[in-house]
């Protein structure tokens, strides 16, 4: 499976003001974890608007954001200058043309979301190769499907989504893939076979316009996808929402494993 590049296609900028940022837990961990003194090469792959990048950036020396999508590597390019970071280097490129992109040694890879969407058995032995001996690999994800409990609106959603996109989930020319096995069982067989499991867990409260925004990043429900029904599903979502709780405000408790792998 290689990342497809059109999956977020007019989701951009959803995605980069709706998705929430990781725990400020997760960064301390990781500094602690591989001693980040500011001087290490970090790379973010998949790093759409650079919501793992942008935070890395005050712990190492340079990032590597590297993303097949031009239109979100330009969001995280902009938000770094607003936030003046000056040491992420944006790159377009593929994974699954990784050692054709001319990046050095890198000592802490890091992948999000991403790592669902990529051959993940081919991105480990990749990264085998171009980082340096004690270097760690960090894979950000919900879990495995299905154990983390939905908030009671990811139903109304899901209904009022299935309305207008059908019940199976869309992602850019295709459909969404679904992983074969674990995370943690692809990469305990990898080079990066020493393997600790960190959760974190994070109280979000949205607003409503807040959450159809978030429904508007995701690869299956993008504005493309539902084109000329974009603003029957928005409004239709958003009474279906308000019906569920008039209160406008939508909580949910984000799960997220960081999945720390290094060499034994």
């Amino acid at each position: 499976m290689t990342a497809d590049p059109h999956a977020f296609v007019s989701a951009e900028s959803h995605y980069a003001r709706f998705r929430p940022r990781y725990p400020d837990e997760l960064y301390t961990l990781l500094a602690d974890r591989f001693r980040l003194d500011g001087t290490q090469r970090a790379l973010d792959l998949g790093c759409g608007p650079g919501t793992v990048a942008l935070e890395l950036a005050g712990l190492v020396g340079t990032v590597f954001a590297v993303d097949p999508a031009e239109a979100m590597l330009e969001h995280g390019q902009a938000l770094a200058e607003e936030r003046n970071v000056r040491n992420v280097r944006w790159q377009q490129g593929d994974s699954s043309a990784l050692l054709g992109l001319g990046l050095p040694p890198i000592d802490l890879a890091v992948m999000a979301k991403s790592f669902h969407w990529m051959d993940r058995v081919q991105v480990l032995a990749d990264l085998d190769k171009l980082t340096t001996p004690y270097a760690g690999v960090v894979i950000l994800s919900a879990g495995p499907p299905g154990t983390t409990p939905l908030p009671g609106w990811a139903a109304v959603v899901a209904e009022v989504r299935s309305t207008y996109l059908g019940t199976v989930r869309r992602a850019g020319s295709g459909v969404y893939p679904e992983p074969k096995e674990t995370y943690q069982a692809t990469v305990e067989r990898s080079p990066f076979s020493a393997v600790e499991v960190v959760p974190f867990d994070q109280l979000v409260v949205r607003s409503l316009e807040e959450l159809i925004g978030l429904q508007l990043s995701n690869s299956y429900s993008t504005p493309t996808q539902l084109g000329p029904r974009r603003e029957a599903f928005e409004e239709e979502l958003r009474r279906a929402l308000l019906a569920f709780d008039p209160s406008g405000r939508y909580e949910e408790t984000i799960h997220t494993d960081a999945l720390i792998a290094t060499r034994v």
